[in-house]
C-alpha cells in the first residue's frame, strides 16, 4: 500500500515538465523589480517584529499574488519554512498552494516543510504522496523526513504501514536512527508484537545503531504490562552486559510490573538491590510499592514506606496519594482512605478530580452514597469540576443501592444542554442497567433512544441489558429488534449475548430458536459456558429429550469445558425421572470421580426421585448422608420422604419423620402441610393421633407457609370428633 502511494502522483502535486520558467515571465511588464524586494522588505519586517504577524504576512502574500506580484522562488521557500518552524502549518500550505499554481517549484525543505504540514493534519498517506514526489525529482529525503511520517503511522495504530515504509527506507538505502527504532519498538510493544520488536533490536545491532537505555526500557515496559517478567528480566541482564547504567526508571518498570503481577516479594527484592546499587528511589517507585501494599490491606507496612518515603526527602504527590487512596478502597478500608483524604485535606495538599473520584468510588461501593455526594459538595466547593468518571460513579452507586429515581434525577440535571458533562455510552448503560432490574423496561428503553438521538451508539453492555429485559419480559419481537441493531451496528456479539439469549428462550420453551442460537455461537467460535450447556440440558430434559440432552452432557465431557454439579444435578435429575437408576448411579459415581462434591440441590433431588421410585431405604440413606455433610434438609425433603413412606403405609416411618421434622424445626409450606394432614388420616385407628403428633414450629415462611396451631384446626375439621381444639 505505502510503495503504492510513493509511487503515485497525489493531486496536490502536479508539476509541469518545465519546472524552470525565466522569472520575468511570471509577473506583468509593468511590475518592477524595486516592487518584489519592496514586498520582501515588508513580509520580513512583519516576521522580524517582537511578536510575528504571520497572518498578515500571509495576507500581504496572497494579496501581492493575486496582483501578479511575488517575491523571488528562494524567498517563498523562506516564507514556507519560516511558517512551519512557528507551527503555523495552514499558513505554510497557503503559500505552498499559490507557489505551485503559478509553477514556482519548491525547494526540498519547503516539500519536507509540506510533509511536516500533512503529518500534523494526520494524513500520513498524503504526507507519504510528497515523499514519491521528491523522490521522483531526484531529491533523496532523510530519516528525519521519514520520522515524521512514522510519527503519525505510530499515533494512528497502523502498526503494519509503519513497518512496510521502515522496510521501503531499507530498499531506498537510508539508514534509520535511533529515533526511528525507539519509535517503531514503542509502537510494536503497545501493539503487543513483542517478537518483531525483539527482531528490530537485532535490525539495530546489524545496521550500527546501538540499543540504548530508552530502547530497552521501551521493550522491557511492554513485556511487564502483559505479564512476561522472565522476558523482562532477561533484558536487564543483557542492560548490564552491554554496559548501560541502569537507571531508576528501569527500575521502576520492573517494581511496577512485578506489583502488577502480585509479585511484591520479588517487587520489594529489586527495590532493596536498586537502593543497595546506590540508586536512590524517586517518588513514582515508592508510589508503586505503597499502593500495591495498600491493594493487599497491609496498610501498617503501607504507612511505613510512606514515612520511609518522606524521610528520604521526597515528598508524596498527586499520583502518591491517589493510589494510596485507591488500593485502600479497593481491599476495603474505605474507613482508612477516608481519613487518609482528611489528613491531606488537612496539610493542604494538591487534590484533583482523579483523588476526588476514587473517594467517591469507594464510598458508593460501601454503599455510603449519601457520603459520596458530599464529597461531590467538597470538590464542587473546591473548584474542582466533576468528569464524566464522577458521575457515572455516581449513578452506578445509586443504582446499586436502589435508588434509581434518584438516579434518574442525576441524569437528567447532567444530560441538560449546556452542561459542564457529555454523558457517554457507560452514562447512559448504568441508568439501563438499573432501570432492567427494577423490571422498568419502557423508562430503560426511553433512556436508549435519548442515546440514540445523542449520536451515541450503545455498545454490547447497553444490547446485552435490553435484551434480557425483553425475554425476562416475553417480549420477543423487541429482543430480536435490538438483536439486529447488535448486527446493523457491526457490533460483534459476546458469550454473554448468546448466553442471554438460550436463556431467554429456553425459559419461555422456545427450543428451537434457543439450540439455533447455540449452533450459531458455537459456529461464531465462542465457547458456550458450562451455564449455557446447563440451561440448554435443563430445557431439553423439561420437553422429554433426554438422549438430546445426553448427548449434550457427553459433548460437554469429551470438550475442554469442565462439568459443574449443576451439570450433574440436571441429567440425573431426568435420568432418575425416566427410571434408569443404575445410569443416574454411575453419573453419581463419575461426579464423585471427578472430584465435585453433592450439594443441597443433588441430595434433594436423590431423596425425591428415590423416594418416587419406592426405593426408601436408599432416599433416607442420602437423608442421613446430607445431614452428615452439614445441609438442613427443608421442608421439600421431607414432603419427598412422607409422601413415600405414607403411599407404603409405613405409619411408624411416617411418625417418626413427623418427629424429626418438629425436632429440626423445619418451616412448613403449603405443601407439606396439606402431605402431613394427609398422612395424619391415613394414619390407622388404633393410633392415638393426640400422642403421636409433635409440636411443630410456630415459624413460618413468606406468605406459604404454616404455623401448628394452623395445622390442628385444619385437622380438627377433618376430624371433629377428635376434638383437637376446643370450642
Amino acid at each position: 500500500m505505502i510503495a503504492k502511494t510513493l509511487l503515485s502522483p497525489q493531486t496536490y502535486f502536479h508539476f509541469p515538465s518545465q519546472i524552470f520558467h525565466s522569472y520575468s515571465k511570471l509577473f506583468s511588464s509593468s511590475s518592477p523589480l524595486t516592487s518584489c524586494l519592496d514586498l520582501e522588505t515588508r513580509l520580513r519586517s512583519l516576521f522580524e517584529k517582537p511578536n510575528p504577524q504571520y497572518s498578515e504576512a500571509v495576507s500581504l502574500f496572497h494579496h501581492a499574488a493575486d496582483s501578479s506580484l511575488f517575491p523571488s522562488p528562494s524567498y517563498c521557500n523562506f516564507l514556507i519554512c519560516e511558517l512551519t518552524k512557528s507551527k503555523n502549518y495552514e499558513l505554510a500550505f497557503s503559500i505552498y498552494k499559490k507557489m505551485t499554481h503559478v509553477h514556482i517549484f519548491p525547494n526540498f525543505v519547503s516539500l519536507s516543510c509540506v510533509i511536516a504540514y500533512f503529518v500534523n493534519e494526520n494524513k500520513p498517506q498524503l504526507a507519504l504522496g510528497v515523499v514519491g514526489s521528491v523522490l521522483k525529482r531526484g531529491f533523496r529525503v532523510n530519516a528525519f523526513v521519514m520520522n515524521l511520517i512514522l510519527k503519525s503511522l505510530c499515533q494512528n495504530n497502523e502498526v503494519e504501514e509503519a513497518m512496510e515504509l521502515y522496510s521501503i527506507m531499507g530498499r531506498l538505502c537510508l539508514s534509520p536512527d535511533m529515533i526511528t527504532y525507539n519509535m517503531l519498538v514503542n509502537r510494536l510493544c503497545k501493539a503487543k508484537k513483542f517478537e518483531k520488536a525483539v527482531t528490530l533490536l537485532v535490525d539495530m545491532e546489524i545496521n550500527g545503531c546501538h540499543p540504548n537505555l530508552v530502547t530497552y526500557s521501551t521493550l522491557m515496559d511492554g513485556f511487564c504490562k502483559d505479564g512476561r517478567m522472565d522476558e523482562a528480566l532477561g533484558l536487564l541482564d543483557e542492560m548490564k552486559k552491554v554496559g548501560l547504567e541502569v537507571d531508576v526508571v528501569v527500575y521502576g518498570i520492573l517494581i511496577s510490573g512485578f506489583c502488577n503481577k502480585g509479585n511484591f516479594d520479588r517487587a520489594k527484592r529489586i527495590f532493596d538491590d536498586m537502593s543497595e546499587k546506590g540508586i536512590s528511589p524517586n517518588v513514582v517507585t515508592y508510589s508503586c510499592l505503597i499502593h500495591h501494599l495498600c491493594k493487599m490491606g497491609q496498610w501498617t507496612e503501607a504507612k511505613a514506606m510512606l514515612n520511609e518515603m518522606t524521610q528520604h526527602g521526597i515528598r508524596p504527590d498527586i499520583a502518591t496519594y491517589t493510589g494510596l487512596l485507591d488500593g485502600l478502597c479497593k481491599c476495603g478500608s474505605t474507613t482508612k482512605a477516608m481519613e487518609v483524604f482528611n489528613l491531606m485535606i488537612q496539610k493542604g495538599e494538591k487534590t484533583n478530580t482523579v483523588t476526588y473520584n476514587v473517594i467517591i468510588n469507594g464510598l458508593c461501593k460501601e454503599g455510603l452514597v449519601d457520603d459520596a455526594f458530599k464529597i461531590l459538595e467538597m470538590m464542587m466547593d473546591k473548584g474542582l469540576t466533576p468528569d464524566v468518571v464522577t458521575y457515572n460513579t455516581l449513578l452506578r452507586g445509586l443504582c446499586c443501592n436502589g435508588k434509581v429515581d434518584e438516579a434518574v434525577e442525576l441524569f437528567t440535571a447532567i444530560s441538560k444542554d449546556g452542561g459542564s458533562v457529555d454523558p457517554d455510552v457507560m452514562t447512559f448503560n448504568m441508568l439501563i442497567l438499573g432501570l432492567h432490574k427494577e423490571g422498568r423496561l419502557d423508562e430503560a428503553m426511553e433512556i436508549y433512544h435519548a442515546m440514540v438521538k445523542k449520536g451515541i451508539v450503545g455498545n454490547l453492555v447497553t444490547c446485552n441489558t435490553l435484551i434480557d429485559g425483553y425475554l425476562q419480559a416475553g417480549k420477543i419481537d423487541k429482543a430480536l429488534e435490538l438483536w439486529k441493531h447488535i448486527l446493523k451496528f457491526e457490533l460483534v456479539p459476546n458469550a454473554m449475548t448468546y448466553g442471554i439469549m438460550i436463556n431467554g428462550f429456553c425459559k419461555m420453551h422456545i427450543l428451537n430458536i434457543a439450540k439455533g442460537i447455540f449452533i450459531k455461537m458455537i459456529a461464531s467460535g465462542l465457547d458456550p459456558t458450562v451455564a449455557d450447556f446447563n440451561i440448554l440440558m435443563a430445557s431439553l430434559c423439561r420437553e422429554g429429550s433426554l438422549d438430546q440432552a445426553r448427548r449434550v452432557f457427553q459433548e460437554v465431557r469429551n470438550s475442554n469445558h469442565s462439568l459443574d454439579v449443576a451439570s450433574f444435578n440436571v441429567i440425573i435429575d431426568a435420568t432418575l425421572k425416566a427410571g434408569d437408576v443404575e445410569s443416574a448411579r454411575e453419573l453419581l459415581m463419575d461426579m464423585l470421580k471427578m472430584g465435585l462434591s453433592p450439594d443441597v440441590l443433588t441430595y434433594s433431588i436423590l431423596i425425591n426421585r428415590f423416594s418416587k421410585l419406592g426405593q426408601l431405604d436408599e432416599a433416607k440413606a442420602f437423608l442421613e448422608r446430607m445431614i452428615d455433610r452439614g445441609f438442613r434438609p427443608d421442608a421439600v425433603v421431607y414432603d419427598s420422604l412422607l409422601k413415600g413412606y405414607n403411599s407404603k403405609g409405613e405409619a411408624k416411618e411416617v411418625v417418626n419423620l413427623l418427629q424429626e421434622i418438629a425436632d429440626k424445626d423445619v418451616v412448613l409450606d403449603s405443601e407439606i402441610t396439606n402431605t402431613i394432614l394427609a398422612c395424619l388420616c391415613d394414619l390407622s385407628e388404633d393410633l392415638d393421633v393426640m400422642k403421636i403428633l409433635p409440636t411443630f414450629t410456630q415459624k413460618t415462611s413468606r406468605g406459604t407457609s404454616t404455623s401448628f396451631n394452623e395445622l390442628l384446626m385444619k385437622l380438627n375439621e377433618l376430624h371433629p370428633d377428635l376434638r383437637l381444639v376446643s370450642a
